[in-house]
């Protein structure tokens, strides 16, 4: 018996009610039926908000051909994978061809048979459940995979902080304010979500400096600064060069997020645009969460402290246009500083 929950929906479309009339008393017991006249009410319908799983699509059709209609659905790449089977009494090779070509999966001819009908319409079914049930997996395969390399960067920013802050919860404190703050510039979601993801990378080349220099409770000397401004070096080396949108933006921002604005930065003494924006935002996010917290080698300092810092630097060591929108996100980076607050232990950033 046929499972009336779950039947899949069939479209024809016919500008002759007799042939509609006739497919529909052939399928109707097995399948919901939805009908057209013309190719822009099959349109309309295909573009809905629930479209059919199968399309059985006349060619000669007032307004826009079946071929037309076709054209058009395999442009559209949410609905491409619908299949779509001409019903029609061009029976011609060279017709059959041009259907096949422009992306039907089948062709019925004229007169139908009602067996060939049902075949068809089963045996094309089947294959778009697996081709849908196929996508879903790989889906799920890709976002699997994109978790994975997500967490493994955030290990990597970790490891990198573990030399010199207890939990590691800094990296995702400032990756989150880099976020807030590309936002606030008017970055897109999609950047937004890159530096998110990429910004904990940013010390990684720390794993390169000794311990008596990153745990120094003083001011390092001239030769111990020396050492601690290759980092930035260290982690681009680390991280490599990849064509990978991810990887090559958590390069970048490793490279210039201690460059400054004046171009007294390092390592490569860049200023003003000539550093990569995603490198001046991190380096706003990940001075200003470092001014309010505890260093091994200082207090955390009030918010209003930390502020006025950042404001008296702004055209020296920021960006200026970032000031303004760093003072934009407080609220929530405040919100953020609490959630992921070093007494709390380190913490999974899900």
């Amino acid at each position: 018996m046929v499972d009336l929950r779950h039947r899949p929906n069939i479209l024809i479309a016919d500008d002759v009610p007799e042939n509609i009339e006739l497919l529909v008393s052939i399928l109707e017991n097995d399948y919901d039926i939805r009908v057209a006249s013309n190719g822009e009410t099959v349109l309309k319908i295909v573009y809905s908000d629930v479209p059919p799983d199968l399309i059985l699509l006349d060619v000669m059709m007032p307004g826009l051909s079946g071929h037309e209609v076709c054209r058009r659905i395999k442009a559209n790449p949410d609905r491409r994978m619908i299949p779509v089977i001409f019903v029609t009494a061009m029976c011609s090779v060279e017709a059959e061809q041009l259907g096949l070509e422009i992306g039907a999966v089948d062709y019925i001819t004229k007169p139908i048979s009602p067996p060939v009908v049902k075949a068809r319409v089963r045996t094309h079914l089947a294959l778009y459940d697996q081709t849908r049930e196929l996508e879903r997996m790989v889906t799920q395969r890709t976002l699997d995979l994109l978790t994975s390399r997500q967490q493994i960067i955030r290990r990597l920013g970790r490891a990198a902080e573990f030399k010199d802050n207890e939990t590691g919860n800094h990296v995702i404190r400032m990756a989150h304010y880099a976020c807030l703050i590309a936002d606030a510039v008017g970055l897109g979601c999609a950047t937004q979500e890159v530096i998110l993801q990429a910004a904990p990378m940013h010390d990684i080349g720390k794993i390169g400096i000794p311990d008596s220099i990153l745990l120094k409770p003083g001011k390092l000397s001239a030769e111990e600064w020396v050492l601690m401004k290759r980092h930035p070096s260290m982690g681009a080396e680390i991280i490599g060069l990849h064509d990978d949108d991810l990887l090559k933006t958590a390069r970048l921002i490793a490279l210039t997020h201690h460059e400054r604005w004046d171009g007294a930065g390092y390592p490569q003494g860049l200023s003003g645009e000539a550093i990569p924006l995603v490198g001046r935002i991190v380096a706003v996010a990940d001075v200003f969460d470092a001014l309010i917290s505890v260093r091994p080698y200082k207090a955390a300092f009030p918010v209003s402290d930390a502020l006025g810092y950042m404001t008296e630097q702004s055209g020296r060591h920021f960006d200026p246009v970032l000031i303004p929108a760093l003072n934009h996100v407080l609220p929530q980076i405040l919100k953020i500083k609490e959630n992921y607050a070093d007494e709390l232990g380190a913490i999974a950033d899900e």
